[in-house]
């Protein structure tokens, strides 16, 4: 007896003072995963980040079933809160039965039990303990339970014990095994769980029949009915957390230590809304090869990422791929900042006319030739025409003006990091979007539109890096933005591609542009209201083509959605979005046209360059930059040799029509051969490959012949792309 309390006050000795509050367990508890809460708080999506274990957030007392707590005490330590930490009686009991070599499970109570989880760092159940060491847990029992509350011990218990594999606490236990929360627990799970605490790897089997017998202990013996199976459904594992999954690629960039709650900027509705209407277009397009698409929401005065998806989920195949920050090809997304540098540096204004006819251009690589998809290939357009219907060779043309150098200068200023090389290096194709940006870069591009050429990053969380407080910087002039912004709003300007009625009109005022990349890989549709900026990619993560979708079709839809749920009526008030105030320095004209090659309208001039009347008849292509005269013999003008048609998958395939030209009319007799066959007309329906075409008289002798080569996805006549 003498040995035995020398090793017991030894024990108190090594153990009394080195021993925690409760306050410093729980804050010293930390969870396996990360938390990604809405701007409201709730909880947007949860990330595990520690692979050691899998713990969840601690639970009070007061959140733990009642029967998990009967059957824990009634299992593991009938008279808890009778004794002070050792349970003498049962000690001695036990001791007896060893001394006769009878088989016993010992006399550890749970406030023993908890010294030890505490002395093994929260790791579960260690080795089994010497002589010493069991005195030094008794010691500390004996001490914890002075000082702690019996509902402090018991709370850290279950907080802290391992249950099955790498569940560790009642609230991954819960979830891992029965996929509900502590509070929720019944009877026969209950006992499930308790019966786990003595041998946590069992089989299935074993625990049901340990389960039981607890089960029929406690007078609940109707609850053994079935118990096998099922124990054998849920103790198997793997066992799988549910958990929120809204906002994964998101998490991933803010979270980065276990236990984390960052609270983002993201609307949890929002959020759902959004996700929900990508998935759903995208299934109504399951029979045209895509399967992936992202959303992006930003409010236009702070910044803040209201909504960030970035993938389709369990549609797609490569569902942790982030299409919000993956560099995607532009296609025509990148036209209005072309235009509106061209009308800041006066060149052009939202009047002028620009030739809309075939154009070769010297390359280092060879000639460049835009695909023009107007049915004949000549006559003048205006600018305002020109970006509303998203037309090809006049961007390229003005792009010739600024010069791709400018032009790259002035993307990298608003925020295309992704753009790296020169502007030489992308050439002339830039303007029509052959570049790579990200969803986001894009949309806050847009942003900037929308808040008269200033620049400012987005925020994610409340506070990060001092964005919030980030200082503009101007990026394009507030009349230039102004202008184009009136041209992205006007539906008369889309006329000619889109139609007056398409996904792109909206009730409300709203500025948008859609784009689609080289085969049908990448579409868009980016657009701004007076408060919230929305952009959408829709394709696939490996890039493969999609069959017949466009912007229209694949990204705008869900762009109105999203916009519609933005300007919904909320009870009495709905979010108005009235056309911005001009700035200062615009002025606006009538005008009209001569000859009238388009309607008389009401247009808007930086200060100093409006007309009142346009003369078509004074466009020359020595201005544009055409640099080719008419008036050479009788050849084949139009495709050149060597020249390389790209089919726009933005353009309705009906008016992407190719029109063999010569130097002037072909004489009576003369006729087209294109890869050896006789051609009736001069308008040819393009089609992938490499062709000859030939020009011959009315001999039948060849005069002169060209090849040349169309590239992109095949389109079928009467089908329409935007």
């Amino acid at each position: 007896m003498k040995a035995w309390f020398f090793l017991l006050m030894l024990g108190w000795a090594l153990t009394a003072h080195a021993q925690p509050s409760f306050r410093e367990v729980k804050d010293a508890y930390v969870a396996s995963d990360a938390w990604l809460l809405a701007r409201d708080g709730r909880t947007l999506q949860q990330i595990r980040l520690d692979k050691s274990a899998r713990r969840l957030e601690w639970t009070p007392i007061e959140s733990v079933s009642p029967a998990l707590l009967h059957a824990l005490l009634y299992s593991e330590d009938k008279r808890f809160y009778a004794h002070s930490g050792v349970d003498w009686n049962a000690a001695a009991a036990s001791a007896w039965r060893n001394l006769w070599n009878t088989r016993t499970r010992g006399a550890s109570t749970l406030t023993m039990q908890l010294s030890g989880l505490l002395e093994d760092g929260a790791k579960g159940r260690g080795k089994r303990r010497n002589v010493l060491e069991k005195a030094g847990q008794t010691a500390s029992a004996l001490w914890l339970d002075q000082r702690w509350r019996k509902d402090e011990i018991l709370e850290a218990y279950l907080n802290l014990v391992g249950f099955r594999g790498e569940l560790q606490g009642v609230s991954a236990m819960s979830w891992g095994l029965f996929d509900k929360a502590p509070a929720g627990l019944d009877e026969r799970e209950s006992a499930l769980a308790a019966a786990l605490l003595r041998a946590p790897n069992a089989l299935p089997a074993t625990v049901a029949q340990r389960a039981c017998g607890l089960l029929k202990a406690m007078n609940r013996a109707p609850e053994c009915e079935g118990l096998e199976g099922y124990a054998a459904l849920h103790l198997r594992g793997p066992f799988a957390i549910h958990r929120e999954d809204m906002a994964p690629h998101l998490a991933h960039k803010l979270l980065t230590t276990p236990g984390q709650r960052v609270r983002s900027t993201l609307d949890f509705d929002l959020q759902a809304t959004a996700a929900r209407s990508l998935r759903a277009n995208l299934l109504q397009l399951e029979n045209r090869n895509v399967e992936d698409g992202a959303v992006v929401v930003l409010d236009n005065a702070t910044g803040e990422v209201l909504a960030w998806v970035g993938s389709s989920g369990d549609l797609s195949g490569a569902a942790e791929f982030d299409a919000v920050t993956a560099p995607r090809q532009a296609g025509s997304t990148l036209k209005p900042f072309l235009y509106a540098l061209a009308i800041e540096q006066k060149r052009l204004s939202a009047a002028s006319l620009l030739d809309d006819s075939p154009i070769r251009i010297s390359t280092s690589s060879g000639l460049y030739v835009p695909q023009n998809y107007d049915k004949h290939f000549v006559g003048p357009v205006s600018l305002r025409m020109a970006l509303g219907s998203s037309l090809n060779v006049p961007a390229v043309r003005t792009l010739l003006l600024v010069g791709p150098d400018a032009f790259h200068q002035r993307l990298q200023q608003l925020g295309f990091d992704t753009l790296r090389e020169t502007g030489d290096y992308y050439g002339y194709s830039l303007a029509l979007g052959s570049a790579d940006v990200s969803l986001l870069a894009l949309s806050n591009a847009y942003r900037t539109l929308a808040n008269g050429g200033q620049w400012r990053p987005v925020v994610t969380a409340p506070g990060a890096s001092g964005t919030v407080r980030a200082r503009p910087r101007p990026a394009l002039t507030p009349q230039a933005t102004a202008i184009v912004a009136d041209i992205l709003a006007d539906r008369s300007a889309r006329i000619h591609t889109f139609g007056l009625d398409s996904a792109l009109a909206t009730r409300y005022w709203t500025a948008v542009k859609t784009g689609t990349s080289k085969d049908m890989r990448d579409n868009w549709c980016i657009g701004y209201s007076r408060r919230y900026t929305v952009g959408v990619w829709v394709g696939n993560a490996g890039g493969e083509p999609m069959h017949d979708v466009s912007g229209v079709s694949g990204a705008a839809p869900v762009w109105l959605e999203v916009m519609d749920y933005l300007h919904r009526e909320r009870g009495t008030l709905k979010l108005r979005s009235d056309p911005p105030a001009l700035p200062v320095g615009v002025e606006v004209r009538a005008i009209h046209f001569e000859p009238p090659i388009e309607p008389p309208r009401r247009e808007l001039f930086i200060a100093g360059t409006g007309q009142d009347v346009i003369q078509a008849n004074s466009l020359t292509r020595e201005r544009l930059g055409q640099g080719a005269s008419l008036d050479a013999p009788l050849r084949i003008v139009y495709p050149g040799n060597g020249t390389v048609i790209g089919l726009d998958p933005d353009i309705p395939p009906a008016s992407q029509r190719v029109l063999f030209k010569a130097t002037a009319s072909l004489p009576r007799g003369w006729s087209w051969r294109l890869d050896g066959k006789p051609q009736a007309q001069s308008l040819w329906f393009p089609l992938p490959g490499r062709h000859v075409l030939s020009l011959r008289d009315a001999a039948g002798t060849e005069i002169d012949t060209t090849a040349f080569e169309v590239r992109g996805a095949s389109l079928k006549p009467g089908d329409r792309h935007h």
